[in-house]
């Protein structure tokens, strides 16, 4: 799928890969957090977990939400094909609703148990750095997709807002995940426009009300106006437990046992 005479995905896979060298990088010369586990082996099972995902999506829904956003174009549906709106309005407008769009669902994993049980896999890891990101369950990933695309043909979203957003999505949710930590004096502005990792950490918390929060991935925003910001961890960012109380051992780095996950017994656990 060409975007200006360049090949989309290779161009946004180019991007997203540069993105995670760049963090990993960072994470290895200056760590905010020491590590509970080895790193070799988490490492391994999230990115086989992210390959898994990828494969999953290029096989049962190959398109994507670029295709669906082609789809929409050519066959005049949704709301920015139904009223004259400026492209570059349209190209923000998709951003914002993509974003809340995607604040929508991740709430909703949170809440709904059968959701829950897919997105415990991502809250399973131990540890919080850069590979995180990576850390979904398959059928999360198709499920995500499939939402998403859907959101994007309701929206009649532009071929270029849809390539802008999934780069940017992505590589907000490597930054948010990063074992770093900016400056306060840095923090506190940038916090105002972009979900930071101090913030994100959070939401990785084991204690449930602060899992239950902070929901953003790109736009910090939702979280104040919708109720679910918690600004600092009740034990402080260095004392933070990452991960989920019921699996505070070896266990959710191990590949089979993060596939078998969402069958586990317990729902909201």
């Amino acid at each position: 799928m060409e975007l200006f005479g360049l090949d989309a995905p290779l161009v946004s896979f180019a991007i997203i890969a540069a993105v995670f060298l760049l963090f990993a990088g960072i994470e290895l010369a200056v760590p905010f957090r020491q590590l509970s586990q080895p790193k070799p082996q988490r490492w391994v099972t999230n990115l086989v977990l992210f390959a898994i995902d990828t494969l999953a999506v290029r096989l049962l829904v190959p398109g994507a939400m670029l295709g669906a956003a082609v789809l929409a174009a050519e066959r005049g549906w949704g709301l920015f094909h139904a009223m004259s709106v400026p492209p570059w309005l349209a190209v923000a407008l998709t951003v914002l609703a993509l974003d809340l769009a995607l604040w929508v669902q991740h709430w909703a994993t949170h809440r709904v148990p059968l959701l829950w049980r897919m997105h415990r896999v991502h809250h399973a890891d131990r540890d919080f750095d850069v590979t995180t990101a990576a850390r979904f369950h398959p059928f999360e990933i198709v499920l995500s997709m499939l939402y998403k695309m859907a959101v994007v043909i309701a929206l009649g979203a532009p071929v270029l807002a849809v390539f802008l957003f999934e780069v940017l999505f992505t590589a907000a949710t490597l930054f948010n995940h990063s074992n770093t930590r900016l400056p306060p004096a840095v923090e506190r502005p940038v916090r105002l426009l972009l979900v930071t990792p101090d913030m994100h950490r959070i939401h990785h918390s084991a204690r449930v009300p602060e899992t239950n929060s902070n929901y953003g991935t790109l736009l910090p925003w939702w979280d104040r106006l919708l109720g679910t910001y918690v600004s600092e961890p009740q034990a402080g960012q260095e004392g933070l437990t990452i991960g989920l109380d019921r699996w505070q051992d070896d266990q959710p780095r191990r590949l089979g046992f993060s596939l078998r996950m969402p069958f586990l017994p317990g729902a909201q656990d």
